[in-house]
């Protein structure tokens, strides 16, 4: 009986596992270093240009767990980097939108259309999901701020998708993350 109950608590959480929270909640402080660091060093008029991977590991999180977990990272990658980088302006919940929108869009093309284990489930899910979150929804959610120069984020974003998408690539060679890739949690 007690193993019924805890087999039913198991599959009513988020996470699924503890092993499975722990990667998710790493991915999650690896996002928000990244984007710190980025917008320390990597920042270009005011914000409007900043380099950054800090989807990175919010694509993975998606690929790796699926769309409700990716989700969560994304979110929670997104406030607590507000909350951390001292910004003067309310958090913009757009934004925040987009970067979960990310989670969510990689691992939905991840888990349910390209189901099949190999680079294309990492390839075709993280570019629809750059393109949807980091040059659909953010640019509009940063409009208020940056108006139409907000417009420069989407060839920048043609040059950071494919590295980020290139660095989850290589990444896949490593026998172990091919594992944890394809479902190895």
């Amino acid at each position: 009986m007690e193993n019924k109950r805890n087999g039913q608590r198991n599959r009513l959480s988020l996470f699924g596992t503890v092993k499975a929270m722990v990667m998710a909640a790493m991915l999650t402080a690896m996002s928000v270093v990244i984007g710190i660091f980025c917008k320390s060093f990597l920042n270009f008029g005011g914000g409007l240009f900043r380099i950054t991977f800090e989807n990175l590991p919010i694509l993975v999180s998606g690929i790796m767990f699926g769309p409700i977990v990716g989700g969560v990272v994304g979110a929670a990658t997104d406030i607590i980097s507000y909350f951390l980088s001292g910004q003067a302006y309310p958090i913009n919940l757009i934004v925040t939108l987009g970067a979960t929108a990310i989670g969510v869009i990689s691992g939905l093309f991840s888990k349910y259309v390209f189901r099949k284990k190999g680079y294309l489930r990492i390839i075709l899910p993280s570019a629809i999901a750059h393109i949807i979150g980091s040059m659909i929804i953010k640019p509009i959610g940063l409009f208020t701020f940056y108006s139409w120069a907000v417009l420069w984020r989407v060839p920048l974003y043609l040059v950071i998708a494919p590295l980020e998408i290139t660095l989850i690539c290589l990444m896949y060679k490593n026998s172990t993350v091919r594992k944890l890739i394809d479902g190895g949690f």
